[in-house]
């Protein structure tokens, strides 16, 4: 018997210099592969982390309260007198101050050194008895003279350079010359006075002290030669007023005339009529037992502020109703402490004034953001009066004690609030409260709106419809490619549809914008009725080929059959325009969008929701096709032989297997879907027509938030808070991104967790 030879193996060293160099670079390239993956992933948090703190940087500033700083006080320049006004230039370094006297003094405003002084050209012996401004900004003043006459002056502020210093020279000027215009025939003093000057007129209006009306008005005329201008007096009847007037103002166009009274009643006549005065509304413009203190008209000349002796200032303006009649409506009410306000001083360039009580405090307000941006102290005692510069940067101030405090104010942006963001706010000129976004406007006494809602609402309602058009066609057409297409046609398609995502979204604007929007204006009814016959034609034709002979099926390979419906849908599509115009005469009085008008009461704009959709839609579908179309397809194998095995057939199977799981896979492509639409750029920048209104009507435009910021941060001042509240804009963007994606997330981890068992 032969024994068994037993053969060792030989053995491997593992431990040879070529083995230990191997293992060293592979252990070298796994670390460095793990280094640089961390180093990627830390950076895209890093990354994402400073976008949201520099977007936070750049918008926390418009949130921000103002703050006031004394710059220096002193003794009230000039003559002895009682000051009637105080004024500064726009470099806030001369000041001006009037007196009841008439002298004019111009002085230093961060000493209070007199600069020059000269007096109105008033009789020697009279005095000034009342004194008002003109439009704000305007540097026009008219004062009454105790004799019952007007004088109107200027006072201007030259800047020169010499020596490169800049030096800023004051002055007066008399634009309808220098000898008092009479008013009051009678000659009693003028304790009120208002003027209007522009191009076309002059009205002048004072009263009495017997509170009786007087004016002036007068037509100008240009010689085109010389340049002089002649005033053409035209007379005027004056309505009477009951009771003790505190103040009173004109309106711009000289149409309507603000009387106050001492008993809190405001009166508003229309005295466009210069021979029959109308007395349109007669209000209680304060609370009941409160008097009026001041009264004056905020920037543009449109809303009137009017504060009385318990520390509240109430904003009117005049508003159309329902009959086309004009009213006087109370918007809104600020409150500055309980004492009685002594002044108001509007902010020449915004819509903002500034309040001096009697208690000394001063207090900063914004009417459209209906902010109280300041209140405290400035001086001790009662404030006689008050003045802030044109830039609303500095504010000067004389106490009872007759001496004048100048303050710096910080408050560069006022017009911000969370009101004015996002809720309803009441414009001047418009009949009720609304969202508006208006940014700009050619007007320098524009009242700036804001309201990011038209712009939220819009980036909502764009994304809205393209989803609305992408997720059937593309969660439909995955689910068809993945679990029923033959694999080779499948290798064709799936790049096809994702080469889609590679055409830029600016050729599918210009699209949409250029050929899409009139094509579906003008063909319309085939635009629906493509819609409607589409469905029905697949249905119509899947029904007949499923009851063709076997035969005929089989000529046609498994999973090819979707090639037979081009023809279908090629024919229906032709069907659908050429039926078009026959459709609209049959059934919409041949203009489909004036059908839609007068009967359905939806108007339309060329550029709207629907060529949004379309076009935004094909731009969405790709993404949202290929993530789905990736996680039906990786569903395990044996589950879906698993279910056909015990005799599911292929509808079931891919309703109650593959579509539970591969729904964590379909929900992300549905928010990477959705991310896509709300952050789309160019396409509704060019096919919407960029309207920031809130209506759902498929068949009109809107604005969204990243084709505002596209089109309007190119044109915004840097750090102005129409520039601040675009990044506040791309802020909402980020956020509402974050808090998508977050959500998205946790509700595809619980999906994840509930059929991984299956």
């Amino acid at each position: 018997m032969n024994e068994a030879v037993s053969v060792k193996a030989p053995e491997i060293d593992f431990n040879t210099p070529q083995l230990k160099r191997h293992r060293n670079i592979r252990t070298l390239k796994d670390k460095m592969a793990k280094g640089f993956i961390a180093a990627g992933g830390v950076s895209v948090i890093v990354a994402v982390t400073l976008i949201f703190f520099y977007l936070l940087y750049e918008v926390a500033p418009i949130f921000e309260s103002a703050s006031v700083d004394a710059v220096a006080s002193y003794d009230a320049p000039g003559e002895k007198g009682e000051t009637l006004l105080l004024g500064m230039e726009e470099q806030a370094e001369k000041g001006l101050r009037l007196d009841d006297n008439g002298n004019v003094t111009f002085f230093n405003l961060k000493d209070g050194t007199v600069d020059s002084a000269t007096r109105l050209p008033i009789p020697d012996g009279a005095s000034l008895t009342g004194v008002n401004e003109g439009a704000p900004g305007s540097n026009t003043v008219v004062a009454g003279v105790s004799d019952g006459s007007v004088v109107i002056f200027k006072h201007t502020y030259n800047i020169t350079w010499p020596n490169n210093v800049r030096v800023i020279t004051p002055s007066l000027e008399f634009p309808y010359g220098e000898s008092p215009m009479a008013l009051d025939p009678s000659g009693a003093a003028l304790t009120h006075v208002a003027v209007r000057d522009n191009n076309d007129y002059l009205l002048v209006v004072g009263s009495n002290t017997s509170n009786k009306l007087f004016a002036s008005f007068y037509e100008k005329e240009a010689n085109f030669l010389t340049g002089d201008v002649t005033l053409e007096e035209s007379s005027v009847t004056m309505p009477s007023v009951n009771g003790d007037i505190v103040s009173i103002q004109i309106s711009p166009d000289t149409r309507w005339l603000y009387v106050a009274t001492k008993s809190g009643k405001l009166d508003m006549y229309d005295i466009s009529n210069k021979q029959s005065p109308d007395l349109i509304a007669r209000v209680d413009a304060v609370a009941s037992g409160s008097q009026i203190t001041d009264m004056s008209f905020l920037l543009g000349g449109y809303s009137l502020l009017i504060a009385n002796n318990r520390g509240e200032i109430r904003q009117w303006f005049p508003v159309r109703d329902a009959e086309n009649q004009y009213h006087l409506q109370h918007v809104r009410s600020f409150q500055a402490g309980k004492a009685a306000i002594a002044k108001i001083a509007v902010e020449p360039r915004r819509k903002g004034f500034l309040v001096a009580t009697a208690q000394g405090e001063a207090a900063i307000f914004n009417t459209t953001a209906e902010r109280n941006l300041l209140q405290e102290p400035v001086v001790e005692g009662d404030v006689k009066h008050m003045t802030v510069a044109p830039r609303a940067n500095f504010m000067l101030l004389q106490s009872q004690d007759d001496r004048l405090h100048f303050w710096s104010i910080d408050n560069e942006h006022p017009d911000v609030s969370w009101s004015a963001l996002w809720s309803e706010v009441w414009y001047e000129g418009y009949s009720e409260p609304d969202y508006v976004w208006q940014s700009s406007a050619a007007s320098n006494d524009f009242e700036p709106k804001y309201s990011l809602t038209p712009l939220v609402f819009g980036t909502i309602k764009a994304a809205f419809y393209a989803m609305l058009i992408a997720i059937p066609l593309a969660i439909c057409g995955a689910l068809y490619t993945a679990h029923f297409m033959s694999p080779t046609l499948r290798r064709k398609v799936k790049p096809a549809i994702e080469l889609m995502e590679a055409l830029p979204t600016v050729i599918l604007g210009f699209l949409a914008g250029l050929f899409f929007a009139p094509f579906m204006e003008s063909h319309m009814p085939g635009v629906f009725t493509l819609l409607v016959l589409t469905p029905i034609a697949i249905l119509v034709f899947s029904f007949a080929w499923a009851n063709m002979p076997q035969s005929v099926r089989l000529m046609v390979p498994e999973g090819w059959e979707p090639l037979l419906l081009l023809p279908v849908i090629c024919f229906i599509g032709w069907l659908s325009f050429a039926i078009s115009p026959a459709v609209e005469i049959a059934l919409f009085d041949g203009n489909m969008p004036h059908w839609l008008k007068e009967t359905v009461g939806l108007d339309y704009d060329q550029r709207n929701a629907l060529v949004v959709g379309a076009a935004m839609g094909f731009a969405v579908i790709p993404t949202i096709f290929s993530i789905t179309e990736d996680a039906v397809f990786s569903v395990p194998k044996h589950l879906t032989y698993g279910s056909l095995a015990l005799g599911a057939t292929p509808w079931q199977t891919m309703i109650r297997v593959v579509l539970p799981t591969a729904s964590p896979g379909i929900f992300s492509a549905l928010m990477i879907g959705l991310g896509r639409a709300v952050g789309e750029t160019m396409i509704v920048l060019m096919a919407t027509g960029n309207t920031p209104i809130m209506d759902m009507n498929i068949f009109e435009g809107m604005r969204t938030l990243a084709a505002n910021i596209a089109v309007e941060m190119p044109e915004s001042e840097v750090g102005s808070s129409h520039f601040r509240i675009l990044f506040l804009a791309a802020f909402v963007l980020f956020l509402f991104t974050f808090l998508v994606n977050t959500v998205a997330e946790f509700v595809r981890q619980r999906l994840r967790a509930k059929y991984s068992v299956i």
